[in-house]
């Protein structure tokens, strides 16, 4: 069991242990909003019993803030309790493919957690509604904007804004969680040349007092996403310097200073490797 916490007017956030990810909710007049699934079917119906101590309101929508299994898997239980499933267009597209590479891992990686078994069990379901670049949803008594604001941690990623409430549900463009030591997520499938200017976008968003929920992790301020911005630039720019030099790949994580561990950025220098321009990379140095 665990409990909602408001964090702004009719704005509630719970934060599961299991990938240390957050649920939000934001309620109108017409019903409930969630924003992310949790990450099994059993996880999400836990999500559900949880809500329903808060709040005997129908489900509006489920929002998923990119296509990752721990904001998506519980897609089906909350559709199936009347939500429209909502998502960025490419998050939408890539959950079928992200989804069987998930359970495939968790089927051969089972002996390492009971609970990877929730995930083999787990089906996709994907969202219906999709936009390009923003969508308002209206509550009835308050409206909500879903915002596509670049590539970053996907190449899907949304955020939700609650303009009356001054709050932002950012996903995994912010990472707050100790847990997690608090580095962003540079997966396979990252956009670190993009981040950046992704969250300046994100930032244009978020006022002195603005609420940010970031995917995982306690709910943070302006002044933590600038500075997380920062350091996702100093990444970005490394990357340029490095490829612009000529340093080949496998010798970049070790040939520079870097805001976070290096083992926490493998993927992301490969893929800024991969996403610069042929004009910005020299020939390797030897």
């Amino acid at each position: 069991m665990t409990d909602f916490t408001e964090v702004a007017d009719r704005v509630w956030v719970a934060r599961y242990e299991w990938f240390d990810v957050n649920v939000g909710v934001v309620a109108g007049g017409d019903g409930l909003l969630v924003v992310d699934t949790n990450a099994s079917e059993a996880a999400a119906r836990a999500v559900l019993a949880d809500l329903r101590r808060l709040s005997s309101a129908p489900l509006v929508a489920a929002v998923n803030t990119h296509a990752h299994f721990d904001h998506t898997f519980g897609n089906g239980v909350f559709a199936a309790h009347g939500a429209e499933l909502v998502a960025h267009e490419d998050a939408a597209a890539d959950l079928p493919d992200h989804a069987a590479g998930i359970r495939a891992q968790a089927a051969a990686e089972a002996a390492e957690d009971e609970r990877y078994a929730e995930l083999v069990a787990t089906a996709e379901v994907v969202p219906g509604r999709t936009f390009s670049s923003a969508l308002t949803l209206d509550l009835g008594d308050r409206i909500v904007e879903l915002v596509h604001p670049g590539r970053g941690h996907t190449r899907g990623d949304l955020v939700v804004r609650v303009p009356d409430a001054d709050v932002v549900l950012a996903g995994d463009l912010v990472e707050e969680s100790a847990a997690r030591d608090a580095v962003p997520g540079f997966g396979s499938d990252c956009f670190p040349m993009d981040w950046p200017t992704t969250l300046d976008l994100v930032l244009n968003l978020v006022g002195p007092d603005t609420v940010v929920v970031p995917g995982h992790g306690a709910p943070v301020g302006r002044d933590f996403v600038q500075e997380q911005r920062a350091s996702i630039g100093v990444v970005a720019e490394t990357i340029r310097d490095l490829a612009g030099r000529g340093v080949p790949l496998d010798q970049a994580l070790a040939a520079a200073e870097w805001p976070y561990p290096r083992e926490a950025l493998a993927e992301a220098v490969r893929r800024g490797y991969e996403h610069l321009p042929r004009a910005q990379k020299r020939l390797p140095l030897i």
